[in-house]
C-alpha cells in the first residue's frame, strides 16, 4: 500500500481521540438546557466567534474541491469559493441581525415574523434534507482525499484494473491530440493574417498559444487531426469515463466494503464529539481544527515548488491562461452570477442562528468576520496547490478524476516524510468535521425545537436535549448513505450554492421589507423549490425524462469536448453500441429548459459556461419576482407582531441579562420606538437603518480588507505567470 505509513495512521487516530475528549469535557456544560447545548449559553466571545465562522466557512468544498477545480480549468475556477470575498462586508451587518432576533433556530424566524409554525416545520424539514446533502458531501470529500492517498502498487492490479487505467491513458492521449490539433489550426489561421492586420486580442492569443506550446512541447509533438477511427475510439472512451469504468489510479479503498468502513468510522467520530458536547464542543474543537486547517494549507506549497524546480517553473509548466483570475473559464458575468446566488443563499444557512446567536454581544458577533477573512487567505493557498498539481500531473500522467488532485499531490510530495501525510489528512478531516459539526447542531435544534416540540409542547429541556442528540445520530447516518451516491465534486458544489436560494430570498427580503406576507412567502417558496430544487433532483428517476432523445443532447465546446445541455451526464443506453440511443443522468437543468421553452434563449447554441450563468440568474430571480408580486397583492394579518419583529431587530443587545431584559420589555411596550432611525423615513415600509459610526467604519474596513486580499491574490498569480 502506497502513501500512508503507521506513523501517519497514529497521527490521525491521535486527532480523533482529541476530538472525542473535547466532546466529553464539554458534556457537563451542554447538558444544562437547550440554550447551553445549541448556543453555548450565548457566552462565546470574539476569539471563539472567529473560529466558529472560520470553521463554518471552511466547507467540505474547501481545499480539496478548490484544488480540483483549479487543476481542471485554472485559477479563475477558484471563484466558486473565493467569490465570498465580495460578500464579507455584508456579514458585518448580517451577524448582528441574527444576534438581535434573539431566537434559538432559523425556523423560529418564521414563527416570530409570520406566526406560522407550519412554515417553521417546512423550513426545518427542508434544511434537514439539505444537511443530509452537505454531510454526505463532507463525508465524500474526506473519502476522496483518503482514497487517493492509499493506492495499490501496480504489480498488484487485477486484469480489469490494469485495462481501466490503460484505457484512461489512451483517452488522455487522444484528448491531447484533439486539443493540440485544434490549437494548431487556430494558430495557423492567425499566422495567415498579416501581422499589422492583427487585432490586440489576436496578438494576445498568438502569444498565449506560443507560450503554451513552449511550456508543453511533449503534447505538441503530434498535431495531426484525429482520424475517423480515432474519433470513434475517443467517443467510446469518453462514454466509459462518464460511467466511471476507467480511471487513472487504483485505490485500496475502491472496493465497497472498504469505502463503507471508512464512512462508518468517520461519521462515528463526528457524531461522538457532537452528541456529547453540542455547540460548546464545536466551539472548542474549532480552535484545534482551525490550527490544523492552516497547517495543512501551508504544507503543500513549499514542498510542491521544490518538486517542480522552484517558483519560476510554474510559468514554464502551466499554461498562461490558468493564471488568469478574471478570465479563463470564468468570465466577469460568471463571477457575478456565482456571487449573487451565494449572497442570497447564505441568509438561509441553518447554522447562522447557532453561530451568530451564540455570541455574548454584538461586537463578538461582528468579529466573527475575521474568521471569514482567514478562509479567503486559505483559498489562495489552495489555488496554488491546484496549479502545482497542474505542473506535476500533465500529459500521460494527467489525473482521470480531478477530485483526486489534492490527495495525489499529497502522496507525491509528503509521502517520503513520515507523519506528514497523517498531519495533512487530519487537517483535511478537521476542515470537514468543523463544517459538519455546525450543521449537525443546527439541524438537531431545528428538529427538536420546530418539529418535536410542536407536537410535544410539554417536553422538558432535558428531554429535548436528548432528542437533539438522537437527531444528530440519525442525520449523520442518513448523510453517510447520501455520500455513497456522490461521484463528482463540481456537480455537488453547483447544487450546494443554489439549494438554499428560495429560503435565502425570503429571509433577505423579510429583514428589509415589512410588506412581505405569509401567502406570498408560501407561494414563492413552493414555486422556487419545486422548479429549481425538487424536480431537477427527481428528474433522473423518471424514465420519460432520461430517455427523451431531445433532452439528451450536447453542444461541442471550443476544445472539442461535448457538453450536455440539460443533464450533468449523457451516456449511451448500450455502452457497446456506438449508435445506441442516449440517456441523461445527474441533475436536470430545469432553468435552461424553461428559458428555452419560453423562447427567451436557445440553450443548445450557448456555451456550457453561459448555460451555467443562466441557471444561477434564474434561480435568483424567480423567487424574488414571485415573492414581491404576491406581497403586493396580499396583506399582513398581524401588524402588531410585525411591528415587534422589526422593533426587536433595531434593539441593541444588552451588555448584561438585566439590561437585555429591560431593553426588550421597552421595545415590547413601544415597538416603533426606533422608527426615526429608518433610512427612508419612519413611515417607509423599507426597514433599512441609518448607519452609526461602528457600521460605517466596519463596512469600510471590510471593503478595504476584501480589496487587499483580491489584490494580493491577483498579484501572486501575476508573479507566478512570469508577467
Amino acid at each position: 500500500m502506497n502513501g500512508i505509513r503507521i506513523l501517519d495512521i497514529l497521527v490521525v487516530l491521535a486527532y480523533f481521540a482529541a476530538i472525542v475528549y473535547i466532546g466529553r469535557r464539554a458534556k457537563a456544560a451542554s447538558s444544562k438546557g437547550e440554550e447551553s447545548y445549541f448556543l453555548a449559553g450565548r457566552k462565546l466571545g470574539k476569539l471563539y466567534q472567529a473560529f466558529l465562522n472560520f470553521g463554518n466557512a471552511t466547507e467540505p468544498q474547501g481545499a480539496v474541491s478548490n484544488a480540483s477545480f483549479v487543476y481542471r480549468s485554472g485559477a479563475s475556477n477558484a471563484w466558486y469559493s473565493f467569490q465570498t470575498v465580495f460578500i464579507n462586508p455584508y456579514y458585518w451587518f448580517m451577524n448582528v441581525w441574527f444576534r438581535r432576533v434573539r431566537l434559538l433556530t432559523m425556523a423560529d424566524l418564521f414563527v416570530d415574523r409570520f406566526n406560522s409554525k407550519g412554515m417553521g416545520v417546512f423550513y426545518s424539514l427542508f434544511q434537514i434534507c439539505v444537511a443530509v446533502l452537505l454531510i454526505g458531501f463532507g463525508s465524500f470529500t474526506a473519502y476522496t482525499i483518503t482514497a487517493s492517498l492509499v493506492n495499490k502498487a501496480e504489480d498488484s492490479w487485477t486484469v480489469e484494473e490494469r485495462a481501466a487505467v490503460e484505457s484512461f491513458r489512451e483517452l488522455r492521449a487522444l484528448e491531447t491530440q484533439q486539443r493540440v490539433s485544434i490549437i494548431a489550426a487556430e494558430l495557423a489561421g492567425l499566422n495567415a493574417i498579416a501581422p499589422d492586420a492583427l487585432t490586440g486580442a489576436q496578438r494576445a492569443r498568438v502569444a498565449e498559444i506560443t507560450h503554451d506550446m513552449a511550456a508543453d512541447t511533449k503534447s505538441f509533438e503530434n498535431i495531426t487531426p484525429l482520424a475517423p477511427a480515432q474519433q470513434q475510439r475517443l467517443a467510446d472512451l469518453r462514454d466509459a469515463k462518464a460511467r466511471g469504468d476507467i480511471y487513472s489510479n487504483v485505490s485500496v479503498l475502491r472496493p465497497p466494503v472498504y469505502k463503507w468502513g471508512f464512512y462508518i468510522m468517520f461519521i462515528a467520530v463526528v457524531g461522538a464529539y457532537m452528541v456529547l458536547g453540542g455547540m460548546q464542543a464545536a466551539a472548542v474543537a474549532e480552535a484545534l481544527q482551525g490550527t490544523l486547517i492552516i497547517i495543512f494549507s501551508i504544507l503543500l506549497i513549499p514542498t510542491g515548488l521544490y518538486a517542480i524546480g522552484g517558483w519560476g517553473q510554474l510559468a514554464e509548466r502551466v499554461p498562461a491562461k490558468m493564471f488568469d483570475l478574471f478570465g479563463g473559464s470564468l468570465t466577469g458575468w460568471s463571477i457575478f452570477a456565482i456571487t449573487l446566488v451565494s449572497l442570497i443563499q447564505m441568509n438561509a444557512l441553518s447554522p447562522n442562528m447557532n453561530i451568530m446567536g451564540s455570541a455574548k454581544n454584538e461586537t463578538a458577533a461582528r468579529m466573527g468576520v475575521t474568521g471569514l477573512y482567514g478562509k479567503r487567505l486559505m483559498i489562495i493557498l489552495w489555488t496554488f496547490a491546484g496549479l502545482i498539481a497542474a505542473a506535476l500531473f500533465v500529459g500521460p500522467d494527467a489525473l482521470a478524476d480531478s477530485d483526486t488532485a489534492w490527495g495525489m499531490l499529497s502522496e507525491r510530495l509528503l509521502g517520503p516524510i513520515p507523519g506528514f501525510i497523517g498531519l495533512m489528512l487530519a487537517g483535511v478531516i478537521a476542515g470537514v468535521m468543523s463544517n459538519l459539526a455546525a450543521k449537525s447542531i443546527a439541524v438537531s435544534a431545528l428538529f427538536t425545537r420546530n418539529i418535536y416540540r410542536v407536537f410535544n409542547p410539554a417536553a422538558s429541556e432535558t428531554k429535548s436535549v436528548f432528542v437533539a442528540r438522537c437527531t444528530i445520530c440519525v442525520v449523520l447516518v442518513v448523510g453517510l448513505f447520501a455520500a455513497t451516491f456522490m461521484k463528482d465534486m463540481m456537480a455537488v458544489v453547483k447544487l450546494v450554492i443554489t439549494v438554499n436560494v428560495p429560503f435565502g430570498v425570503l429571509i433577505m427580503v423579510m429583514f428589509f421589507w415589512r410588506r412581505v406576507t405569509l401567502p406570498a412567502a408560501w407561494t414563492a417558496i413552493i414555486v422556487a423549490i419545486a422548479l429549481n430544487v425538487a424536480f431537477p433532483i427527481v428528474a433522473p428517476w423518471i424514465p420519460a425524462m432520461t430517455n427523451n432523445q431531445s433532452l439528451a443532447i450536447s453542444s461541442i465546446e471550443k476544445d472539442g469536448k461535448p457538453a450536455p445541455v440539460y443533464w450533468e451526464v449523457v451516456t449511451r443506453v448500450d455502452k457497446d453500441n456506438p449508435n445506441s440511443p442516449l440517456k441523461g443522468s445527474g441533475r436536470f437543468d430545469m432553468e435552461n429548459f424553461m428559458a428555452t421553452k419560453l423562447g427567451i434563449v436557445d440553450s443548445a447554441t450557448m456555451s456550457a459556461r453561459n448555460r451555467e450563468n443562466l441557471r444561477y440568474y434564474v434561480d435568483a430571480a424567480l423567487p424574488f419576482i414571485v415573492l414581491i408580486l404576491m406581497s403586493l397583492l396580499t396583506r399582513n394579518r398581524n401588524p402588531g407582531q410585525v411591528d415587534f419583529f422589526y422593533g426587536k431587530m433595531k434593539t441593541p443587545v444588552g451588555d448584561t441579562p438585566e439590561l437585555e431584559a429591560q431593553a426588550i420589555e421597552e421595545t415590547r411596550r413601544n415597538p416603533r420606538r426606533f422608527d426615526h432611525t429608518k433610512l427612508f423615513g419612519k413611515n417607509s415600509s423599507w426597514e433599512f437603518g441609518k448607519w452609526d459610526r461602528q457600521d460605517a467604519v466596519g463596512f469600510v474596513a471590510c471593503c478595504a480588507a476584501s480589496g487587499a486580499i483580491i489584490a494580493l491574490f491577483w498579484g501572486l498569480l501575476k508573479l507566478a505567470s512570469g508577467g
